[in-house]
């Protein structure tokens, strides 16, 4: 058979156009991944509420300062948002305040580390007054108002903590003047029967611990208790008995401070004493005369009274009985 040119050039474009299909047939197909979705945000938390259930990290917080302000342990909050050190917050971070379900809160807190220092800087023209400055005034330790805490079960911790471990003599300097603050205009509180009967359920049988008018009355956040009249040296007593807790002038804005621990969950606090006649882990009875009223880290001489059930401030005249 005869094969023509145009033929034959025919069946050579037909081969070529075969054999490419073929091959395209042959080859295999380019697989394709499924890309999924960035896993969410670690920090982000589903039905998180801040300022309830958790707490926002800022510039500046700590583990410390975060515990201070909920009123939290450290060891707590590391344990229910999973912090295997406690400089490991960024933020914008959400931190769990609350324990998640079946998990309990420690009853006191501690801090992990001890308190931080703070750098005192003199002013120009005056000398440097030194970090460990303190005054010894009638067998009370005196501290520096720098190194002050605002009154809080943490505050107290770590300052019981602080006063096991013995002050290292180079550290002594010859005691320094107190500064009490601006005298501040007395409010005068609105005339009410002094003591409401029948309210007190702490199963606590309280009494006045001193004799003086009632200055000013229960008022959070501004007054966390009462304020009574009298003059320097006037006797404080006991209004229950119990176990003291805590003496010192540690806490910012208490001057000399008894504080009793009762039954119950309950605490009694004697601010601005001139003399403090008990000592810590010593059994007081119910009108056992503890202090003597002064003025310290106050602007007249008074007494300061405060009941807490639970660390928390209560309106003492809610258990007080009737005068």
């Amino acid at each position: 058979m005869k094969v023509t040119l145009p033929i034959l050039i025919w069946m050579v474009a037909m081969g070529v156009v075969v054999g490419a299909v073929g091959g395209c047939a042959t080859k295999t197909p380019v697989p394709v991944t499924e890309r999924s979705a960035p896993p969410p945000a670690a920090d982000r938390v589903p039905g998180a509420q801040p300022g309830k259930d958790y707490y926002t990290v800022r510039k500046g917080d700590t583990l410390y300062s975060i515990a201070r302000e909920t009123g939290r342990d450290p060891k707590d909050l590391a344990a229910w948002n999973n912090l295997d050190a406690p400089g490991s917050l960024r933020i914008g971070q959400l931190v769990r305040v609350v324990p998640p379900d079946g998990a309990a809160a420690t009853a006191v807190a501690k801090p992990i580390a001890g308190p931080a220092q703070v750098e005192i800087k003199p002013l120009a023209g005056t000398a440097a007054i030194p970090e460990a400055q303190h005054a010894v005034a009638e067998g009370v330790k005196r501290e520096p108002k720098g190194g002050k805490q605002p009154y809080s079960p943490q505050a107290l911790a770590m300052l019981q903590r602080k006063d096991e471990v013995p002050s290292s003599p180079a550290a002594e300097t010859p005691p320094v003047a107190a500064v009490k603050p601006e005298t501040k205009p007395e409010t005068k509180p609105e005339a009410k029967p002094e003591g409401r009967s029948g309210a007190n359920d702490s199963g606590i049988d309280w009494m006045w611990p001193g004799d003086g008018k009632v200055l000013s009355e229960f008022s959070e956040p501004n007054n966390k208790g009462v304020d009574l009249a009298g003059k320097a040296g006037d006797p404080v007593l006991a209004a229950a008995g119990g176990r003291v807790m805590y003496v010192g002038s540690g806490i910012r804005g208490y001057g000399n401070l008894v504080i009793i621990k009762h039954t119950n969950g309950y605490l009694s606090a004697y601010a601005h004493n001139r003399k403090i006649l008990v000592k810590e882990n010593q059994s007081v009875a119910r009108g056992q005369k503890i202090a003597e009223l002064g003025d310290s880290d106050a602007d007249r001489a008074k007494l300061h009274f405060e009941i807490r059930r639970q660390g928390k401030p209560v309106d003492p005249m809610q258990y007080l009985p009737p005068r």
